[in-house]
């Protein structure tokens, strides 16, 4: 239902729309396809695992060469999130630049492989785009996520999603950490995102999610290659979700052990606004804990298993518009 604050937003938002200028950016020539970076988020091993069964390169100059990665080996093969830490947070460049040992642990070491064969990260050898493909338990749709608000690259290809995959809410988060401290593998590129699509367990693969993980691949890819052909992408005003903080659940002050799951009313409503004195935890003794913020924002990750382990019930987010200009591919003529 359209409420008089959405009509409203909307007018505001209106006044925001101007004419921006064509900006020109250089081809999308190598583009990394990443799965496996939690060894049991099973759609994207096995989409990479099909894409290792192809040619590297499909035909017309104007497509990319694609680089098929399974990124945690040994985890993947044990069908585990991580071997002795998540690799996902092992890209910062402290941790990219920590001298390697025999006592190094594992995740750190691939993290710098990785590093050498798809970047050095900030760096113009870097792969020109890395697509990370990640599962949640949470009902999040596919939504893309990315360290920059103003990756024209990344939000024009979000935007294509948006407008060929009608039936799948499509969301783009930004997480404003810069990119020294970008601690996740899409960072290594020159743009790059990472996929996430749920919700699914952990460990099996569900065919609604692979039929919305593989579209939206192959989506991206042919996003490039139109851009790579000469394509012009007209400029659009975006929602985008930034990352605000997280949430932890209810804690015993002695044992750290939760006290409280998501309360029903929030539980599988990822991306609705909450608002103060909304439900947000059920304690295991049939309490209901509110949500207590004087600003209402977007919970997302809701109840994201492998997030128990890192303190996290829920993130929240701050929905905003954003111009995206007008993009095309540079030429010697644009130079």
């Amino acid at each position: 239902m359209v409420t008089v604050a959405d009509q409203e937003e909307e007018r505001r938002s209106s006044h925001l729309i101007y004419k921006m200028e064509v900006v020109s950016l250089p081809a999308v020539s190598r583009v990394a396809i990443c799965g496996g970076t939690h060894g049991n988020e099973m759609t994207g091993v096995f989409l990479v695992k099909e894409l290792q069964k192809r040619k590297r390169k499909e035909e017309g100059a104007e497509a990319p060469d694609i680089l098929p990665v399974i990124s945690n080996p040994r985890a993947v093969q044990r069908c585990q999130r991580y071997i002795e830490t998540d690799l996902n947070r092992c890209f910062t460049t402290a941790t990219l630049s920590v001298p390697v040992s025999d006592g190094t642990p594992y995740e750190i070491q691939r993290a710098q492989e990785l590093n050498v064969f798809l970047g050095p990260k900030g760096s113009v050898k870097s792969v020109d785009l890395v697509c990370d493909l990640h599962n949640t338990t949470a009902n999040m749709g596919l939504c893309l996520i990315s360290y920059s608000e103003c990756d024209w690259i990344s939000l024009h290809i979000c935007r294509h999603l948006q407008k060929e995959m009608p039936s799948v809410p499509v969301r783009y988060i930004h997480y404003d950490v810069p990119l020294s401290e970008a601690y996740s593998l899409e960072s290594v590129g020159k743009h790059g995102f990472a996929m996430e699509v749920g919700p699914q367990p952990h460990g099996v693969v569900r065919a609604d999610v692979w039929g919305t993980m593989t579209e939206g691949v192959r989506l991206v890819l042919d996003w490039i290659k139109r851009f790579n052909s000469g394509v012009q992408f007209d400029d659009k005003v975006m929602e985008i979700y930034t990352l605000v903080k997280t949430i932890d659940y209810p804690r015993d002050p002695e044992t750290q052990m939760i006290t409280a799951t998501i309360h029903p009313q929030l539980q599988d409503h990822d991306f609705c606004l909450l608002h103060q004195g909304d439900p947000l935890f059920l304690t295991f003794s049939g309490n209901t804990e509110y949500y207590r913020g004087e600003e209402p924002l977007y919970p997302f990750f809701v109840n994201e298993s492998a997030y128990y382990e890192k303190g996290i019930a829920f993130l929240l987010a701050r929905k905003k518009k954003v111009n995206i200009p007008s993009v095309r591919v540079m030429t010697r003529e644009s130079v």
